[in-house]
């Protein structure tokens, strides 16, 4: 009986998961579409054909899906940079690299959510906010960090402004969003090789 239970426990949990999977999916091309401001409860219902009361279920507000799609991103974003920086066999311009084609790679696979991240953060509470920042922050000092390290050991230029040549980087890469189209004239790894070779000719030590 007990195992009975606790397989139905379990399948009724996934089934939960993944409703509210679909309300994010959802979510997330309404607001690409119409935008967040634009876009009601309403019309996240409508669209799925469940009721207010299932969305409600999930989240407590259309503010709190913002944020929640918000904090997966960035907190994905975080933990692949992580693991790049962590890979003691490269060096810190591969490292670099690496950074930054995740970012462009993350922006062709999910180009909705990335729109969302960078475009809707405007309509983010306070109290969300202050769970995301910090995040968005660590990617931000990360890069710095690894700029820092590249010059102490000779492979970036030594007169670097490592905070502000982080804010360059993460410029050029995140306002791609804007224009990168997936199955355009130019892949993801492409306009990531032609990044890279701008950055490090620009600050790679001799």
């Amino acid at each position: 009986m007990l195992l009975w239970y606790n397989a139905f426990r379990k399948q009724k949990d996934c089934g939960a998961v993944r409703v509210k999977e679909k309300i994010t999916e959802q979510s997330i091309r309404l607001f690409e579409k119409k935008g967040f401001s634009e876009t009601s409860i309403q019309d996240i219902v409508d669209s799925l054909g469940v009721t207010k009361g299932t969305f409600y279920y999930y989240f407590s507000s259309k503010e709190e899906l913002l944020m929640d799609i918000h904090y997966k991103y960035i907190k994905n974003l975080v933990e692949n940079q992580e693991k790049i920086l962590h890979n003691d066999k490269n060096n810190c311009k591969a490292k670099l690299s690496e950074i930054v084609h995740m970012l462009i790679g993350n922006i062709d696979i999910q180009g909705q959510s990335a729109k969302i991240f960078f475009r809707e953060m405007k309509n983010l509470k306070p109290e969300h906010l202050e769970k995301i920042i910090p995040l968005r922050d660590q990617f931000r000092i990360n890069i710095e960090e690894l700029i820092k390290k590249g010059i102490e050991k000779g492979e970036f230029k030594n007169h670097l402004n490592a905070p502000i040549i982080a804010l360059g980087i993460l410029g050029v890469t995140n306002w791609s969003y804007q224009w990168f189209k997936t199955g355009g004239s130019m892949s993801a790894k492409e306009v990531s090789d032609m990044f890279v070779d701008m950055i490090l000719n620009g600050i790679a030590g001799h």
